[in-house]
């Protein structure tokens, strides 16, 4: 019931941002508010049925923040483009369909632990799809995209959720061969180089990303997620050291070599000299930023569309103008909360695979709204990764509904097992206390 009152709330806060939005342009209620409304709360109503038949006891707080940020998202892209509003809601379908079925097919999580080097074959297929001649796609300066007829959409979206599995696998299986080192260097431990592999594979995907397909966010993406998940299974802070040393050394060495790396670096460094050519994107989001002051000027009645690709790589500009600091921060609470619900899953697992799946899962979100906020506000270079269930992308938001599927999966997995546990301890209890003294 818990589930259900909060997201019904959150999306009555969306669907009153949509009235406004479209007050705005006009003096009178949107004619399909009402079916808007019908098809937004069905779709919610379809996944609070699945939470409550296929995982009864799991969180009740991430599906009503991931009910808010998609409708949030939905009202902003209806203000910015009504076209891509259209086709966002279309996606959104598929994502909650996925949300069910994954659900539905993923009955326990440990299953996912035997299929380990299948999800890696698939996760690097899917991650250098977008290279192969005919098949691979460039946009916007990036090559991210595969298309198979009227279909486009990034594997690497996929690729993200298929790698995570494996290494979460693979690094509970060997995390005493890591822990423990083997090799000294000065001060410092190392395990045998080929425990190594798994950070090597992502220091070196990372790299081919930046490289090849010409996208620092992903790039940056996967290998710090990689390594979040090393450090969180040995604790060890070496190993964020060398992570850090390996990233930089191959951002360092890739800025020397090509170009469009060293015109990310250049226009983050100072947009002004290039405001009308490749710091526009960057100048015009600043501008967003500031004009919206506080409280923003509105819903609907800023000027946010200058912005080139507003909806996907700037949507959070679109929310700094026209909500301001409030909303900016409304936004991040909202993610924030959500990290913090899926952190909380990963430390009430009581099984490794399940509590490390879960922290690179929320690690993802985590890191994903770090890196897109991050490059709009001039704090890192931009990069083309889109804001979780806000901006616009299927891609993106069928693989968010996935991972949230899968966190519900492994809520719903630790609640059950307390509940076992909590059964069974009287049962202990009295087998160990003294017999009842029977009456003549």
């Amino acid at each position: 019931m818990l589930e259900l009152v909060l997201g019904l709330m959150a999306l009555g806060i969306t669907t009153f941002g949509y009235v406004l939005v479209q007050l705005a342009n006009s003096s009178d209620i949107p004619p399909d508010l009402w079916l808007i409304l019908a098809g937004v709360i069905g779709l919610f109503v379809l996944a609070h049925l699945a939470v409550r038949k296929f995982a009864p006891e799991a969180d009740p707080t991430l599906l009503p923040l991931v009910a808010f940020l998609t409708g949030f998202g939905f009202m902003l892209i209806s203000r910015l483009d009504r076209d891509l509003a259209r086709v966002q809601a279309v996606w959104a379908l598929v994502g909650v369909l996925a949300f069910v079925v994954t659900l539905a097919v993923v009955k326990r999580i440990r299953t996912l632990e035997r299929y380990r080097y299948t999800f890696l074959l698939l996760g690097v297929l899917a991650l250098i799809l977008p290279l192969f001649p005919g098949v691979g796609e460039e946009i916007n300066g990036a090559r991210l995209w595969v298309r198979f007829g009227p279909l486009n959409f990034q594997p690497g979206e996929a690729a993200k959720v298929l790698l995570v599995i494996f290494f979460a696998a693979y690094l509970v299986d060997k995390r005493e061969l890591l822990k423990e080192g083997t090799r000294r260097i000065g001060r410092m431990s190392l395990p045998d180089p080929k425990y190594l592999g798994p950070l090597l594979l992502a220091w070196g995907a990372s790299v081919l990303i930046m490289v090849r397909q010409k996208d620092l966010g992903s790039s940056l993406l996967f290998f710090a997620v990689f390594t979040a998940m090393l450090y969180i299974t040995t604790e060890r802070v070496s190993y964020l050291l060398v992570g850090l040393v390996l990233f930089l050394g191959g951002a360092t060495i890739a800025y020397h070599l090509f170009t469009h790396v060293q015109e990310r670096v250049s226009t983050w460094h100072n947009p002004w000299p290039v405001a009308q050519n490749e710091g526009f994107q960057l100048v015009q989001s600043l501008f967003a930023f500031g004009s919206g002051g506080f409280a923003g000027s509105g819903l609907g009645l800023g000027n946010p569309t200058t912005i080139p690709n507003v909806a996907t790589d700037f949507v959070f500009s679109a929310v700094g103008e026209e909500l301001g600091l409030i909303g900016g921060v409304a936004i991040i609470v909202a993610v924030m909360l959500m990290c913090g619900s899926g952190y909380r899953i990963a430390v009430q697992s009581e099984r490794p695979f399940s509590k490390l799946f879960a922290a690179g899962l929320t690690t993802i979100i985590g890191l994903q709204t770090f890196v897109i906020i991050g490059g709009v506000t001039r704090v890192i270079p931009l990069t083309g990764v889109t804001l979780p269930f806000v901006s616009y992308g299927g891609s993106s938001l069928v693989a968010n509904f996935i991972i949230i599927a899968l966190l519900i999966r492994i809520s719903n997995d630790n609640a059950t097992s307390t509940a076992v546990a909590a059964n069974l301890e009287p049962t202990g209890a009295r087998s160990d206390a003294a017999p009842p003294v029977r009456r003549r």
